[in-house]
């Protein structure tokens, strides 16, 4: 993973470190052996090569997510990636789940994924125009007008 430097603050960082585990249980209700896991949420049975992939790619994330926590250091493309693929996943399980009703289970994941999805965009959002190793609230960082 690239470290492009950036730094976090500790509210950010315990985010993310609190994503790791998260991540790591949604990759075990996606590992083919637990299928009760997914019926909760409403979900089909697809082929189990497919649920390896998804649930290793969950686990890959879960890591990233930890290492940037634990660091202190963003890796802007990783986050960029978490909140589309949160983003996608959650509009995706509550409409792909709609027309029965979604599961109460679904719907909390869902609005999980979506908060932290939000809350990786704003994040991108409000750094982008912060050079690299500023605090938050120095002048010139995107945080705030420059008056010269």
């Amino acid at each position: 993973m690239i470290d492009t430097g950036r730094e976090l603050g500790r509210g950010m960082r315990w985010l993310l470190l609190a994503c790791g585990p998260m991540n790591a249980a949604g990759a075990v209700c996606f590992a083919p052996p637990f299928p009760h896991a997914r019926r909760g949420f409403g979900l089909p049975d697809p082929d189990p090569f497919y649920l390896w992939v998804l649930a290793a790619w969950i686990a890959a994330f879960g890591v990233a997510f930890a290492r940037q926590g634990w660091t202190g250091r963003a890796d802007r493309a990783v986050l960029a990636l978490a909140a589309w693929g949160k983003g996608v996943f959650a509009v995706l399980l509550v409409s792909g789940t709609a027309a029965a009703g979604p599961p109460r289970l679904a719907v909390v994941a869902a609005a999980a994924d979506l908060s932290l999805a939000v809350v990786f965009g704003v994040w991108l959002w409000r750094s982008a125009g912060r050079p690299r190793h500023a605090k938050p609230g120095a002048a010139g960082n995107g945080s705030g007008p420059v008056v010269s």
